[in-house]
């Protein structure tokens, strides 16, 4: 078969023939697993803001932690407080006390949905009517690494896929030139170092690792080992991915481990990224007026403003899963210098984001969406001093905010307790945001399953979740 009538008939259809339907089918995207529905959105962008943003001092705000500041929230004991403890503690504040604390920022309501957001997001603020926020997102986990996992994977328990390889392997690539799944870890200002931001969060775990997130690296080349090596001409790395091809093949024939074929499949994109990759980059072509909706660091390689940029011409060439992980929001001392640090990373470029997509007429069919791992706490932790403060890790209820392709936009769900402690109405799991995630992307959560040692794993657990329908326009 020649090279050109190779490509053109797809790797995945022509390795197909070898490997046998059930392979077949694990292996080629928009197989047994396309959207099972009319998608509202073709493609998403993720915005994870790692560490826990403190949603009092951004989005759900409750003056009455300013009334009350410096009394104590609990009663715990003998000791006489506001209300009674529900969560369990970290073990940085479980002994010590818990005066309320209030913010030092100002908060106003912004566009016809009166959105309240704080005074450190005002690019955001011009955009309030384009964003659904939710305030009652809740999860089990209290610390760092579970949170970020089970948000990501639906587990805790390390080597689930991520969200983004289940959107690989449930959808038809929209550029057979580039991954269907991005990953961006651009620079922070605010707490150093941030916590640790780990490549299972993007891998495939289960699934074939054909699905797993291309990181896209913060400087140098933008992905490794993509340059043909000095003296190695264009057609002679042809010439050796087609034999890697056919090797690869003969041992799926002996061997039958479908991982062979996805590292065919690998190969293949790299080859074509060689060429697709370059063109994605180079921000030559933009013009200043783009640029300036992004920020002043729209073209410093490696922040939050160009990797925003970069999300934008992804979607454009038809990437279906983007994903920019932030960090440095973990605050729990030096909350209004670190917090004003991150916000001044990414405000500017996310209202620019938004605006940039609905301008070209991509804002309707693409998701976006914005938070952490879980929220803080409505008590200082360590000292409470105004210019020092922080808050503690908070499972109980945290914002989450998404925009676009199928979401009302100038909405909020959810509302928290006038402590900001609990949910008092419509609470939302983490399980529950990733099937309304699913299904604004034409998939049944499920009916999303593979069969591993007996368990029909899910990006949505065993337990149960249930689709936000009230967010959907």
């Amino acid at each position: 078969m020649k090279r050109r009538d190779f490509l053109n008939n797809g790797l995945a259809a022509t390795l197909a023939a070898a490997m046998g339907p059930q392979a077949a089918a694990a292996l080629t995207p928009g197989g047994a697993h396309a959207a099972t529905f009319a998608p509202r959105a073709k493609r998403i962008i993720y915005l994870f803001l790692s560490g826990g943003p403190s949603q009092q001092d951004l989005y759900d705000y409750k003056p009455l932690l300013n009334k009350h500041h410096t009394e104590q929230m609990f009663t715990i004991g003998n000791r006489k407080g506001l209300i009674e403890p529900k969560f369990r503690l970290t073990g940085m504040t479980a002994t010590a006390a818990h005066p309320v604390c209030g913010t030092k920022y100002k908060f106003k309501q912004h566009g016809h949905s009166g959105a309240w957001l704080s005074e450190l997001l005002p690019h955001t603020a011009r955009i309030a009517d384009d964003i659904c926020f939710i305030k009652s997102v809740h999860t089990q986990h209290i610390n760092h690494d579970p949170a970020v996992t089970a948000i990501q994977t639906g587990s805790q328990i390390a080597g689930r896929p991520s969200l983004g390889a289940w959107l690989s392997y449930s959808l038809e690539t929209m550029n057979g030139s580039l991954p269907g799944y991005f990953v961006m870890t651009p620079t922070w200002t605010g707490r150093k170092p941030g916590q640790p931001i780990y490549s299972r969060l993007w891998g495939s775990g289960v699934l074939p690792s054909n699905y797993q997130g291309v990181p896209i690296r913060r400087s140098g080349d933008p992905i490794l080992h993509l340059a043909n090596p000095e003296g190695i001409p264009p057609q002679g790395r042809a010439t050796m991915v087609d034999g890697l091809t056919q090797l690869n093949q003969l041992n799926h024939e002996r061997m039958h481990d479908d991982e062979i074929i996805a590292r065919s499949l690998q190969y293949e994109m790299a080859r074509r990224m060689q060429d697709s990759v370059p063109e994605l980059t180079n921000l030559n072509d933009e013009p200043k007026s783009v640029l300036d909706l992004y920020g002043p660091e729209a073209l410093q390689a490696g922040t939050f403003a160009n990797s925003c940029l970069l999300a934008r011409r992804m979607s454009e060439r038809g990437v279906r899963t983007i994903q920019i992980f932030h960090r440095g929001w973990d605050q729990h001392a030096n909350l209004p210098n670190e917090l004003s640090n991150q916000c001044r990373d990414v405000d500017h470029p996310i209202s620019g984001l938004i605006s940039d997509l609905k301008q070209r007429g991509l804002l309707d069919d693409t998701l976006i969406v914005c938070g952490g791992e879980f929220g803080r706490t409505s008590y200082c932790q360590g000292k409470l001093n105004e210019a020092t403060y922080g808050r503690d890790h908070h499972p109980g209820c945290f914002t989450v905010w998404m925009a676009g392709g199928g979401v009302k936009g100038g909405y909020t769900h959810g509302q928290t307790d006038d402590f900001g402690y609990d949910i008092v109405k419509d609470p939302v799991s983490t399980n529950d945001l990733n099937a309304t995630i699913l299904h604004l992307m034409g998939i049944d959560h499920n009916r999303l399953s593979i069969r591993h040692q007996g368990l029909d794993l899910k990006l949505t657990g065993v337990e149960g979740a249930r689709l936000v329908h009230e967010i959907l326009s």
